[in-house]
């Protein structure tokens, strides 16, 4: 009898850690959803984008933390689930303006949570809601879903802020990592980066 052979669970997958998106990729996205005139999913993924928070976190949003006084703040404190410490994010311009188009949306009428879910016995979208959600993102553009996930989107601002300044510490405190070497993992920070910072910079 022939025993068929059985694939291990990450067969003809792509491991390991998730690309960040580019900055061409996050507007090729962002133009898609405008035009799709999807309103939820353009201040759901600018505020991913803006955040980098992880997915845990952004699902459990409520109105509350982001708007008040008939304005969506410019900066906001959360506590973190894993952690159970405080992380604080901006706001830009273009998410404030999509998330107050959101908010004022009649499907969010009487919704205390940021993303509600479709049915009472969730009060806002699961984190694999949202993975789905990422997965038909970056297949709209073109781009390998396989390569993309959640943690992509925490990382594509912190990928370029760490790009453009080198400064670890920065991003560290952004992404709410309590230890440097969580940061350094994360980014994917190799010596070739460290001694091209370093290269750049004389005494």
């Amino acid at each position: 009898m022939v025993v068929p052979a059985k694939h291990a669970w990450n067969h003809g997958r792509i491991i390991g850690q998730k690309r960040p998106l580019l900055p061409k990729h996050v507007w090729a996205i962002r133009v898609r959803l405008e035009l799709a005139g999807a309103t939820r999913d353009l201040a759901l993924f600018n505020l991913a984008i803006d955040s980098k928070l992880r997915g845990c976190d952004l699902v459990r949003l409520k109105v509350s933390d982001v708007f008040a006084a008939g304005t969506i703040k410019e900066r906001v404190s959360i506590l973190q689930s894993k952690t159970g410490k405080p992380v604080r994010f901006e706001i830009t311009e273009g998410t404030r303006k999509s998330l107050k188009e959101w908010i004022n949306h009649p499907l969010m009428i009487g919704h205390a949570y940021l993303w509600p879910g479709r049915f009472h016995d969730r009060p806002h979208i699961s984190t694999r809601q949202y993975a789905r959600l990422l997965k038909e993102w970056v297949q709209s553009i073109g781009l390998e879903p396989s390569a993309y996930g959640t943690h992509s989107m925490r990382r594509t601002k912190v990928a370029q802020i760490y790009k453009k300044t080198g400064n670890l510490r920065a991003v560290q405190l952004l992404l709410g990592h309590t230890k440097m070497d969580s940061t350094v993992r994360y980014l994917g920070v190799e010596l070739e980066d460290a001694l091209a910072i370093s290269e750049g910079v004389e005494i």
